[in-house]
């Protein structure tokens, strides 16, 4: 079974709000911080981040604020390679902001985003000629917490018949959803995707009812089995893909850690950039994990790659190096 995400020509577009973001400088918990390091955060401008830097043509399609932040965001991302003909400006709405609050054990986030430019988006932008000639529309489970317009706008991609491909990226954010059921939501949108990946730990905190209490990625995949392409990412062990009623599985590599946060996203842009060019799950799986490794080892959301002659070597090694592999 092929597993091509493209039923035709044309860029991946990536759908959904980029914020500013401010992290302490250096890494430190927010409440001792000195200072404050200005930089941009958004899980699909982040994906389309990564796709540009591998070469794939990739539209990032959103709205931002008449304001400083909006202007960074947008000046950053274009100067990544994306194209940015599809992002709007709204004079009545400010760019949404989020703060970083670097933990011991995890990196804490609070958003200020409550009635941002992105938040005011619609299934109308999916008519925009900047969407209508996508091949492939990657959307996350972000978007549809924003607000009651922004949930049409994904429901409305995910329509029957529809001409592009649709992958969707579950993104549980607890602190977006308040007393909603996101699982009961995230659910059916999840199976309408063509391409779905999901984190083991986060399927298990939103669908733990619907779960085995040992569930690995194949109660995952029993619970979307409509996915044609199903991503199950167990942190730093694994990643499998499920296609059609094929498994592959392939181990993370091993990195130094500095921290975690966009990692998701850069295994998303690798994933994809690599399945939208070979029918070969595997090296997809492989590019996933190179590409995460590179937001790992940086503080921002988005880091350089490795260089390509490098990614190309590791690509290609046997099973028994790639499973011994530190980057």
């Amino acid at each position: 079974m092929s597993t091509a995400p493209l039923p035709r020509p044309g860029p991946v577009v990536c759908i959904g709000e980029t914020m500013a973001a401010l992290a302490p400088d250096p890494v430190a918990p927010l409440d001792t911080a000195d200072s404050l390091r200005l930089d941009v955060a958004g899980a699909e401008s982040n994906v389309a981040m990564y796709l540009a830097d591998h070469g794939v043509p990739v539209r990032w399609v959103s709205a931002l604020g008449d304001d400083p932040f909006g202007r960074r965001v947008r000046r950053r991302i274009a100067a990544s390679g994306v194209d940015i003909s599809g992002v709007r400006t709204d004079p009545a709405r400010p760019t949404g902001l989020l703060v970083k609050n670097p933990g011991t054990d995890a990196t804490g986030v609070h958003y200020y985003r409550t009635g941002s430019a992105a938040s005011a988006l619609g299934p109308g932008i999916l008519d925009d000629p900047a969407v209508r000639g996508a091949a492939l529309v990657h959307l996350t489970g972000i978007t549809p917490a924003l607000s009651a317009s922004c949930r049409d706008l994904v429901e409305r991609a995910l329509r029957p018949g529809r001409p592009y491909a649709v992958s969707f990226d579950v993104n549980h954010r607890p602190a977006l959803w308040g007393d909603e059921p996101a699982a009961g939501i995230l659910l059916p949108l999840a199976a309408r995707a063509d391409i779905v990946l999901v984190g083991l730990d986060e399927a298990q905190a939103l669908w733990g009812a619907a779960l085995p209490d040992d569930a690995g990625p194949d109660a995952v995949r029993a619970l979307l089995p409509e996915p044609r392409v199903l991503v199950v990412k167990d942190g730093a062990r694994a990643a499998t893909a499920y296609v059609g009623p094929d498994t592959y599985t392939v181990r993370a590599p091993k990195v130094r850690v500095v921290e975690p946060v966009g990692a998701g996203d850069a295994f998303a842009g690798g994933f994809l950039a690599s399945l939208a060019r070979y029918d070969d799950p595997v090296r997809a799986l492989r590019l996933g994990h190179l590409t995460a490794a590179s937001a790992l080892r940086v503080t921002a959301d988005h880091g350089p790659l490795m260089p390509p002659d490098r990614t190309s070597e590791l690509l290609a090694a046997d099973e028994a190096l790639w499973n011994t592999l530190s980057v």
